[in-house]
């Protein structure tokens, strides 16, 4: 692979191990509330926000599943849990940054988080001055798997979607990248992508660690 003009980075579940603590505290908000969390159903809103976020849920639960107060509720316990105990940062993550840095790759994180919380992990977890610049769901008027984030976040940096690389570890984020036209290194999460998303990743790998080979150095 040639080296990119622009690195585009998901953060949850791809900067962060935080889907796994977001899933916990979700799982004991929804307990609260008389509702069972279940492991399959919960995977499949990975990566979704907003509009998208809750149909799922209402379609999953019900209409009267009291869906925006629970994930609020979930989102708060989360940041306080990461603020107490710190926020993880995925295998691999630094050292790719680094070697990004290295070879002059400017780097921004696009991410289906509300952008206060997402300054915030970014800041708490000292990688925030590896980023130019942040685009979330916040920005565009539809969230993955259609890829208005991406080429947002190719457009802000001036860079065609064919010269830059995604960064993703969700199927619905594999799929906005390929819809916008951007090769897409896909480090899977909490789930590995089916055969359908994985055909469009331009590659798949286990970690962070396993990306800078892929690069054509000369």
């Amino acid at each position: 692979m040639q080296l990119p003009k622009l690195a585009v980075f998901d953060m949850d579940g791809l900067l962060f191990d935080t889907e796994r603590v977001l899933m916990e505290e979700n799982a004991k908000v929804m307990e609260e509330y008389g509702y069972r969390q279940d492991y399959d159903e919960y995977v499949q809103t990975i990566g979704t926000a907003d509009e998208e976020f809750f149909s799922r849920l209402y379609e999953i639960h019900g209409p009267d599943y009291p869906a925006e107060e629970i994930a609020e509720t979930s989102r708060v316990r989360e940041v306080e849990r990461l603020k107490r105990d710190g926020v993880p940062v995925k295998e691999g993550i630094p050292e790719l940054l680094a070697f990004l840095r290295e070879q002059g790759i400017p780097c921004c994180v696009a991410t289906s988080t509300k952008r206060p919380e997402a300054e915030a992990f970014l800041r708490l977890s000292g990688l925030l001055e590896y980023f130019s610049y942040i685009v979330t769901s916040g920005d565009v008027s539809r969230s993955k798997p259609d890829p208005d984030i991406f080429l947002l976040a190719c457009e802000k940096n001036g860079t065609s979607p064919a010269d830059a690389c995604v960064f993703e570890d969700s199927q619905n984020g594999v799929l906005a990248a390929y819809r916008a036209g951007i090769p897409v290194i896909c480090i899977p999460d909490i789930k590995s992508p089916e055969p359908y998303y994985a055909e469009k990743a331009t590659k798949v790998v286990r970690s962070a660690l396993d990306v800078p080979p892929l690069f054509d150095l000369h």
